[in-house]
């Protein structure tokens, strides 16, 4: 992670990570105003908010009350070594808690994370640089042997030669890349969390055999995420690449809807059309994109190739972005790799939809055919000794799709995860379902499973398929555990041979889909230095129902997002504009903003906690139309999950609106016992607020410029990168 610090007035310091500012000063006694916490303070306590961090995950997983137990650290200084110190951390346990849970908490402890990094050792690496954010990769640790040629299943280019090569990418577009945890607490499974230092909401998980492998298929991820624009998706761009010469890509083109709003004839085709349209409810104003929100232009619209025949076939961006989520993107070394990759990740997510939803059970892998792997089942078993059963089960539904699946079991818990792996080798589709079920994950972590349902509509219900799209945490029907499979077990292989392998399973995956009837349409990105693809198989690789489009539609931000930017310049009769379009859109009340308008907001903020119900009261409150905020603040409280201190401002004006509301109550006789209770800075707000002299309390004024947004601004200074490496490579084809 990384750490800025700037120096301020006196000794004071501020240090900036993620969202969060601290600030430190010194003692009186050392010069300092005494104003907060010295640097050293800081890090005792650390260890102790670690030490009881895994106190609670432990309590937690095991529905043991915290409320009565107590924790504290004490530092010992030896009288002539001040740098050697003992750590003393004591808990205090209700008597209730058993002997075995006793052990499991103080054995908890012993995993905190800043106590181990203390009792390593780390390292401490002090220099100049010219510029701080100039050595792009510093941060990535893991430096490969340079003369080291590791080569694995489905990569056309050694591990070393892969991760070197991506991670100068990386650098040549000025993004540092830190690597911000490791996992592997099984052998032979490691995955790994990295992210862009300077824009955390920039970040990937990689997963792997090796630490290698896993770094590799991180930085792959981040390429591919690059590439295809993900990591700004559903986001505004700010207004200056709303009208750039172009928004997303260079060969974008943006068509005008027809009459009465009818569909450009110039998008899609005739296979397209009858998926995406099926009732003709589809209009032109439903794919306007929300990243620029430029309307005026059109409807910005992407190439994409037809494989069966070559013609290139204009998507919407906002059509992509709606339906397909990050499904079927990939970056490799070269093309065929990167289409291996898309193409079997297509194949996992609509293989395990079929399964799941369909309820189907499968076959066991025999284990004559596990042993035959042996890295692999040295993981599983260290699972099962871990008391976790595990299931392997061959996902191809009798040979015809490269799919494997990984089931673990909690009987903790009564969880239970279905982790799914696809390529056209056996053994590396094995592997992935394997590394795919732990990434990024501690054994506490497993705890949190849900547990399988014989209810059909749990399972098949969207929702559930987009929870396992996004981690495999959704439900899984008991149905897919019943000793009598659907299906025989096939020991398949689709892998090609030598050289050209990839080349060979690209078009073995691509005659399969062919073989089913349907058409696959594929773009290819190289402006950033990579090679990456996008591939979209309509009726099959969709994420979330094609009906979002009409009525889950990410551009319902254009209606709400200026107003709502603009909040503290609108006047009564744009707020009560506003307020009609909340009302009437059908959003769910406990939707947050940030989302609905696309602004990523620092969520420590007032802004970043904001929902639809609060801002709906916020502007009722505005409008001085008392009833119905009062309606609101008490459906803020009873269901609203915001912070005590937001929490007690609406308790607050909960009673002010109680007694303003009422003909024989008079404000006046409850403010002095109000202000003894909530204090006079909030009495203050919550007068204020219903006087009119405040107005959104707590929501800090900002407009379409998103002045005071920095954590949004960092975003866009990181696509900012992509768009000039873009604009620099058409300009150098042209």
């Amino acid at each position: 992670m990384e750490i800025k610090v700037d120096f301020l007035d006196k000794l004071r310091l501020e240090a900036k990570f993620d969202d969060f500012t601290v600030i430190a000063d010194q003692p009186i006694r050392y010069k300092g105003d005494g104003s907060a916490p010295g640097p050293f303070d800081y890090f005792l306590a650390s260890s102790a908010l670690c030490a009881a961090y895994f106190v609670k995950v432990y309590c937690v997983a095991r529905n043991i009350p915290t409320d009565n137990i107590r924790l504290s650290q004490n530092n010992i200084v030896d009288p002539e070594n001040r740098y050697q110190q003992i750590f003393k951390i004591q808990v205090e346990l209700p008597a209730d808690i058993s002997a075995k849970d006793r052990q499991g908490i103080l054995r908890s402890i012993d995993r905190c994370t800043v106590k181990k990094v203390v009792q390593t050792g780390p390292e401490f690496v002090i220099e100049e640089v010219e510029n701080l954010d100039a050595d792009a990769q510093s941060l990535l640790t893991l430096k490969p042997a340079s003369g080291a040629s590791t080569y694995i299943s489905g990569k056309d280019l050694p591990l070393e030669q892969t991760i070197a090569n991506m991670s100068g990418i990386l650098a040549g577009l000025g993004m540092k890349i830190e690597i911000a945890s490791w996992r592997n607490i099984v052998p032979n499974v490691w995955s790994l969390h990295i992210r862009d230092a300077h824009s955390s909401m920039c970040f990937t998980n990689g997963k792997g055999a090796t630490k290698e492998s896993a770094l590799a298929s991180a930085l792959g991820e981040f390429i591919e995420r690059l590439n295809c624009n993900h990591f700004y998706a559903g986001t505004f761009w700010g207004e200056d690449l709303a009208n750039a010469a172009f928004v997303h890509y260079p060969n974008e083109r943006w068509f005008k809807p027809g009459r009465k709003d009818a569909l450009p004839v110039e998008i899609l085709d005739e296979y397209c059309l009858p998926i995406y349209n099926p009732d003709g409810e589809l209009r032109g104003s439903h794919l306007y994109e929300t990243n620029s929100g430029n309307v005026q232009r059109g409807i910005c619209s992407l190439p994409f190739v037809r494989q069966s025949d070559g013609e290139v076939v204009y998507f919407p961006s906002n059509l992509v972005e709606n339906l397909y989520a990050s499904n079927g993107m990939s970056a490799g070394n070269t093309l065929a790799e990167a289409q291996v990759q898309c193409l079997s990740e297509i194949f996992e997510r609509a293989v395990k939809r079929e399964i799941l939803e369909g309820e189907m059970a499968l076959p066991d892998v025999p284990q004559e055919v596990l042993a035959k792997y042996p890295g692999i089942m040295a993981g599983i078993q260290v699972l099962e000794e871990q008391g976790f059963p595990i299931l392997v089960k061959d996902a191809s539904l009798g040979g015809i799709y490269p799919v494997m699946c990984v089931t673990l079991m909690n009987p903790r818990t009564g969880g239970v995860f279905a982790s799914f792996g696809a390529h056209p080798s056996f053994e590396v589709a094995l592997e992935r379902s394997l590394t795919e079920l732990l990434q990024g994950r501690s054994f506490e972590g497993l705890n949190d499973l849900p547990r399988p349902s014989f209810v059909s509509n749990a399972v098949t219900e969207p929702n559930n398929f987009v929870e396992h799209f996004i981690d495999s945490s959704g439900v899984v029907s008991w149905r897919f555990f019943s000793a009598k499979s659907d299906f025989d077990f096939v020991e398949w292989d689709f892998s090609g041979q030598g050289k050209n392998s990839n080349t060979e399973e690209a078009a073995t995956l691509l005659s399969i889909l062919e073989g089913m009837g349907k058409e696959v349409y594929m773009a290819v990105y190289d402006q950033l230095g990579s090679v990456a693809c996008r591939i979209l198989v309509p009726g099959y690789s969709e994420v979330y129902p094609v009906e979002d489009l009409i009525w889950d539609n990410t551009n319902k931000a254009l209606s709400f997002r200026a107003d709502i930017l603009n909040l503290h310049r609108l006047d009564d009769e744009s707020l009560e504009a506003l307020l009609e379009r909340l009302d009437n859109s059908e959003l769910d009340e406990y939707a947050d903003i940030a989302t609905l308008i696309g602004i990523e907001f620092d969520e420590n903020t007032d802004w970043g906690q904001l929902t639809v119900l609060e801002l709906k009261l916020l502007i009722h409150l505005a409008l001085q139309q008392f009833e119905a905020a009062h309606e609101l603040v008490g459906a803020f409280l009873q269901y609203n999950d915001n912070t005590l201190e937001r929490g007690l401002f609406y308790q607050a004006l909960d009673v002010v609106l109680e007694v303003l509301l009422d003909d024989d109550l008079d404000l006046e006789d409850y403010k002095v016992n109000f202000r003894r209770m909530y204090g006079n800075a909030r009495m203050d707000a919550v007068l204020g607020s219903v006087d009119g002299s405040v107005r959104f309390f707590g929501l800090t004024p900002t407009s379409m410029k998103l002045e005071g947004l920095d954590r949004h601004h960092r975003l866009i200074d990181s696509y900012k990168k992509l768009h000039a490496a873009r604009a620099n490579a058409a300009a150098a084809a042209s």
